[in-house]
């Protein structure tokens, strides 16, 4: 879990810088850069002998991931849609989901007990570097990087009409929108679920293992909410292409909220049915984060700077993800229960709605 919370704070720290270079110089380069390093990471941990070689591993994919992760990957998706940005969002978001639940049965049940972890630890850096020269080949930043204009309309009017005059999106700075108090607002909701969210579900398998529940309940249940959020993200997408953007996070944080009560209730002879209810609201929150945290930054701050502000929200983001877990174990080291780190996230959460929907677009330049 320590290794962990630095690879969250070190994906934060580096998130302002990675936006600001990708709005200078595109995602492409630097999704390429992310995925060396990444993988360069992942090479490393296959060497470690002291436990320090750990934390360091995890710190570079940290920066690694961070560099090819959703602030590069969300600016090109927003760059190439108007009409179904959010649709287009959802789908790529996605790819978080489906890579875990590709790959964590692979590594479990075939690349670890047959070839080792630290063999197992080569054959994902492969597998990363791989992505590089699909990321060179395929990603350009803007339409008219190929000549087409958004939503990739390649009629010979729109062609000749991407070349000779690109659209020059519109937006706040980061400097502009850190005097708005939209920006404030949206950087409070999101830390806060990031921290509450993150907080129950890294803590969902020691909490019911506490309480009496077999370890293959308590995994499954961990897997109901990854299968939810894979779904979700798709629904809080095209969500997004029919109400406002921070309307859908506002349901996310419904849901979480939700799913937080049901959890606090659960008791070692609760029936395995409101473990589930729990597994579904959770994995129904847990999607709606990338899609609409990238939805309400864009619509609310334009596309000039999305990048630096993006990774601002980032920033905020990655330090609740941090803190939540080491909270809720710190405090059951002390309390010996989890129910007050649960009141915690409850009322933290119940925070995070109203400070999104108070959010109010500022005048563009």
């Amino acid at each position: 879990m320590g290794a962990f919370t630095v690879y969250w704070l070190m994906m934060g720290a580096t998130a302002p810088f990675i936006g600001r270079l990708v709005d200078r110089y595109g995602p492409m380069k630097l999704i390429a850069i992310g995925a060396f390093i990444t993988g360069l990471g992942f090479g490393l941990l296959s060497f470690i002998h002291n436990l320090w070689h750990f934390y360091v591993g995890w710190i570079i994919i940290g920066v690694g991931m961070t560099g090819m992760g959703p602030i590069p990957s969300t600016a090109a998706v927003s760059n190439w849609f108007q009409k179904r940005r959010g649709t287009a969002l959802g789908i790529m978001s996605t790819g978080i989901g489906a890579g875990g639940v590709i790959m964590a049965p692979l590594l479990g049940n075939y690349f670890i007990p047959d070839l080792g972890w630290r063999m197992s630890f080569l054959v994902i850096t492969l597998i990363v570097w791989l992505l590089i020269p699909l990321v060179v080949f395929a990603i350009r930043m803007k339409p008219a990087d190929i000549g087409v204009n958004s939503d990739g309309s390649q009629t010979p009017e729109a062609v000749v009409e991407a070349k000779a005059s690109p659209l020059v999106p519109e937006g706040l700075t980061l400097k502009m929108a850190l005097a708005t108090s939209a920006f404030w607002l949206i950087n409070v909701s999101y830390l806060s679920n990031g921290f509450s969210q993150v907080g129950v579900v890294q803590n969902q398998v020691p909490y019911l293992g506490d309480i009496g529940f077999p370890v293959a309940i308590a995994a499954g249940a961990l897997g109901g909410v990854s299968f939810g959020s894979l779904v979700s993200k798709l629904f809080f997408g095209w969500l997004c292409d029919r109400i406002q953007p921070k309307y859908a996070w506002c349901l996310a944080l419904v849901f979480t909220f939700t799913s937080i009560v049901v959890f606090m209730n659960v008791r070692p002879a609760s029936p395995l049915a409101l473990i589930w209810l729990y597994a579904i609201f959770m994995g129904l929150a847990s999607g709606g984060w990338l899609p609409t945290m990238s939805m309400v930054t864009s619509t609310t701050f334009g596309l000039a700077y999305y990048g630096t502000i993006f990774g601002m929200v980032n920033l905020a983001y990655y330090i609740g993800l941090a803190a939540g877990p080491l909270m809720a174990g710190y405090m059951y080291d002390i309390m010996g229960t989890y129910q007050g780190a649960f009141i915690i996230f409850l009322v933290l959460t119940a925070v995070a709605m109203p400070a999104i929907l108070a959010v109010r677009r500022p005048k563009l330049p």
